[in-house]
């Protein structure tokens, strides 16, 4: 061997002793790397478990607002007849409302024409008061039912 391969061989030999701590440091980050790899794994199973529990938790939310709707949507159709009669007898009621006013108000001015007011205190002065307390009585025995 020549000087001048030894002098190579040495070369060598100081470039290989120089690769060597980094050689050892990739080593040590392919550790970490391959530790830190097995927890994102862990982390990746983590999440889809957790997907896949939202997945099934969106399911059973839709599933139980359809089934609301639905439960809705017939007390609407259940209360929409009850409405109609609730008018019907709304507007009855203000049609006999105004009817008994304009009796009552026929009536007034006879009342005051009569002696029996002052006599017996709050006795029936018209024809209109009395059938308007007959018509509260009755309805007070029908809500009584």
């Amino acid at each position: 061997m020549s000087i001048l391969e030894w002098g190579l061989q040495i070369v060598l030999l100081a470039l290989l002793g120089a690769a060597i701590p980094f050689a050892l440091r990739l080593e040590r980050a392919l550790r970490e790397i391959r530790r830190d790899r097995g927890a994102m794994e862990t982390s990746a199973q983590g999440l889809n478990e957790a997907a896949r529990m939202a997945e099934a938790a969106m399911v059973r939310l839709r599933a139980s607002a359809e089934l609301a709707g639905r439960q809705v949507a017939e007390r609407t159709a259940q209360a929409e007849p009850l409405r109609d009669d609730l008018r019907y007898l709304i507007e009855r009621a203000e049609s006999l409302a105004d009817r008994l006013e304009g009796l009552v108000r026929a009536g007034r001015p006879m009342a005051t024409d009569t002696p029996r007011a002052s006599e017996s205190g709050p006795a029936l002065q018209s024809q209109a008061e009395r059938d308007l307390l007959r018509a509260i009585s009755l309805g007070a025995a029908r809500a009584g039912r």
